[in-house]
């Protein structure tokens, strides 16, 4: 995509929010800013989850695995199994993603 293909109100905006006055970098910037802030929303959820189980995701895993997590099959703690899981991956990407960027 290139700075012609993009709307001169988006364009506009762009430049606001970054403070850069050259697309390609104000584009990199705007990345950056929202891969940061996913990043941190992954973080929050993940905080959320060891915060309530007392154990970050690789133990609880672990313990699920041996049948020591009280009410493993119970439609919440399956649900919080499964969110828990998606944002470690989520914030492996993220990393990813961000680690790609100059």
């Amino acid at each position: 995509m290139t700075e012609n293909q993009i709307s001169k109100p988006l364009q506009r905006i762009l430049f606001d929010l970054t403070g850069e006055d050259r697309f390609d970098i104000a584009l990199q910037v705007a990345t950056k800013d929202l891969l940061r802030l996913k990043l941190k929303e992954a973080e929050e959820r993940l905080a959320e989850f060891q915060n309530r189980y007392a154990m970050d995701f690789e133990k609880f895993k672990q313990a699920w695995n041996d049948d020591a997590i009280p009410q493993r099959h119970s439609y919440e703690v399956e649900k919080d199994f499964w969110n828990w899981e998606a944002a470690e991956t989520d914030r492996r990407k993220l990393w990813q993603m961000l680690d790609q960027l100059p």
